[in-house]
């Protein structure tokens, strides 16, 4: 029987069939260009001071993100957000040059990558803070390029430049290019001749780093594959001056993000995209390896936790961006951010340390040594002083009004409102990600033990974040104390808030809870033992003070602890003032070295051991 239905079906079929195929569009390559230790201080950004004609030229074809944030001011942590997708501190990996396992299932990006058909190629520097796995990238090296790959492969190639790196901005002789005189300083940085010179050499390298762009597009049309080939480019983090980089101001977090997308994959493109467009979306680090696997069509892993801005598998825009610091190189310190499009607000866990404690390798830059020298010698005012001041608990920032953040807002009864929205962000965000920050480094590793620390971040029998949050914010003021009860607590991490909260409280504080803090040192657990020896070497009796001096003495023994309660326990000998000559002997031939720490990290107690010696505190 005659069915007009078969037969229509059976024509659209040969039709089909027979029509030429509907070509599309192959994988794209994805390159990255990376550079080190600089800002936005580029002509498409704004700065007029900044020679960047290579840059300004990428961002003209493609668009700029006004508002790209790194997730750390440092480049181990922030370059492990960049290849993981995941918040350092929730892997447990926000200390500089640490090294801790991944979570069961979780890959680099390049492994993930790798593992759908992509050449993946880094040149030159990783500088992670996870263990990777030894076929992750099919090469990482001085030579690694996109052209060492086997033929008809879409690639993933990562470009690094050192150019503006802090080492590279002190490098002398220079001889400068950018007149120093003509140099913006900001408010925060004293205006003299090493600070102009450190500026100027700054631009100069942003100069170099361009020279390193153009290089690397002239490669890639030389190849033909200018037209298949969305192109990335970003600094790691702000300029490797002090308060840039280390500190989670705009000056330390905020980046370039340059990204160009041909014509062929315009439909992979972010929301708004065009010729010379400037993109107010919010994007932090951790975004970036979740949207080089949409725009490769590879959904996002689960554990990834930023938010693929471009691709097949683009999410919604955040309504915030968030910011992490942790032990910088052999100090210890913690800070949290968190930004909106408008406001940047500062938590500060340490505001009994000041914002520049001693660190070698900052003063080894001269901007760090005549700022402070400036310092001691009365010399300056505010805003140029608060560096070498205690920080306040809370910092709070209009990123419009003031874009160096130098008023602090967070006491200022008209910005209440935006002050608790965002305190209330961070306290979601600190405990939604399993922050482990919040746990003493040693403490850490001890939970931990063989397994990874973000598995046990996330094993509510390991570890209590709600408790330690709150412990946390009792100690820095955020709410009322509850001494007794905080240093009578089952969790060790608790023990330590409360001994850190009657520090930071300070001497009477200290003075009416001793006998709290006595038996503080015996607590079992090392880092509770610690901060309730530093306020007792600090503020208690003599004999109190040599009591507590014994037990930092002990704690600083590496052989017994390791490295990490060693350097707790230095970080505290540095703040106790002058010691007496059996505690500086004991100091002075204390071991600072062992097979078990890292190259990475190997430099660290040596330079705590001088600090707590030379008084550099």
């Amino acid at each position: 029987m005659f069915r007009p239905g078969l037969l229509l079906l059976a024509l659209v079929l040969a039709w089909a069939l027979a029509a030429p195929a509907v070509a599309q569009p192959r994988r794209p390559n994805i390159l990255w260009l990376t550079s080190e230790d600089n800002g936005p201080q580029v002509g498409a950004y704004g700065d007029a001071f900044a020679v960047t004609p290579h840059l300004d030229a990428l961002a003209g074809r493609g668009a700029r993100f006004r508002h790209a944030w790194s997730t750390a001011p440092v480049c181990a942590p922030a370059r492990t957000a960049l290849i993981t997708g995941m918040y350092p501190s929730s892997l447990g990996a926000e200390h500089m040059r640490s090294l801790v396992a991944l979570p069961p299932g979780a890959r680099i990006l390049p492994a993930v990558l790798r593992a759908h058909g992509y050449y993946t190629s880094n040149n030159v520097k990783e500088d992670y803070n996870v263990i990777r796995g030894a076929d992750d990238w099919h090469d990482s090296s001085a030579t690694a390029h996109w052209r060492n790959r086997p033929e008809g492969l879409p690639f993933f190639a990562v470009f690094n430049s050192t150019a503006t790196h802090e080492s590279q901005i002190r490098r002398r002789p220079h001889r400068a290019v950018h007149d120093p005189a003509r140099v913006a300083v900001p408010p925060y940085h004293p205006d003299v001749a090493e600070v102009r010179r450190d500026w100027a050499q700054y631009y100069d390298q942003m100069s170099v780093v361009d020279d390193f762009v153009g290089q690397r597009l002239a490669e890639l049309a030389q190849d033909g594959l200018a037209d298949d080939t969305i192109v990335f480019y970003f600094g790691d983090h702000g300029p490797g001056l002090p308060r840039g980089k280390r500190w989670l101001y705009q000056s330390g977090l905020h980046v370039p993000l340059i990204v160009y997308v041909p014509p062929k994959y315009r439909a992979l493109a972010p929301d708004g995209y065009a010729a010379g467009a400037a993109l107010d979306r919010l994007v932090s680090f951790v975004d970036l390896a979740p949207t080089v696997l949409s725009l490769a069509g590879v959904p996002p892993p689960a554990l990834m936790q930023g938010r693929a801005f471009m691709g097949a598998h683009a999410a919604p825009p955040p309504d915030h961006v968030f910011g992490q610091r942790g032990r910088m190189d052999e100090r210890y310190d913690l800070s949290r951010a968190v930004r909106d499009r408008r406001f940047l607000y500062i938590r500060n866990y340490m505001p009994h340390r000041i914002y520049g404690q001693y660190l070698w390798y900052m003063f080894e830059t001269p901007t760090t040594r005549v700022w402070r020298a400036l310092y001691d010698a009365g010399r300056l005012s505010p805003p140029r002083t608060a560096f070498w001041q205690p920080k306040p608990a809370e910092e709070l920032y209009d990123l419009d009004a003031d874009p160096h953040n130098v008023a602090d807002l967070s006491g200022d009864p008209a910005h209440a409102a935006a002050l608790g929205r965002l305190r209330a962000a961070l306290d979601a965000h600190i405990h939604a990600t399993r922050d482990l920050g919040l746990l003493p480094e040693s403490d850490m590793h001890a939970r931990a033990g063989a397994t990874a620390p973000y598995a046990m971040g996330h094993d509510a029998s390991a570890y209590d974040a709600a408790s330690v949050l709150s412990a946390a914010n009792r100690a820095i003021g955020l709410a009322p104390p509850a001494w007794e009860a905080d240093m009578g607590h089952a969790d060790a991490a608790v023990r330590f808030w409360a001994a850190t909260g009657l520090l930071i409280a300070g001497g009477d504080h200290v003075r009416a809870h001793r006998a709290m803090l006595r038996r503080g040192l015996a607590d079992p657990a090392p880092a509770p033992r610690i901060a309730s020896a530093e306020a007792l070497a600090r503020h208690g009796a003599p004999a109190e003070r040599r009591a507590a001096l014994d037990v930092l003495l002990e704690a600083a023994r590496l052989d017994r602890h390791g490295q990490y309660v060693a350097m707790l326990a230095l970080n505290a000998l540095v703040h106790v003032g002058e010691l007496p000559a059996g505690a500086r002997a004991a100091v002075a031939a204390a071991a600072v070295s062992s097979p078990a720490i890292h190259a990475r990290e190997r430099d660290y107690l040596p330079r705590l051991v001088e600090a707590v010696l030379e008084g550099l505190r």
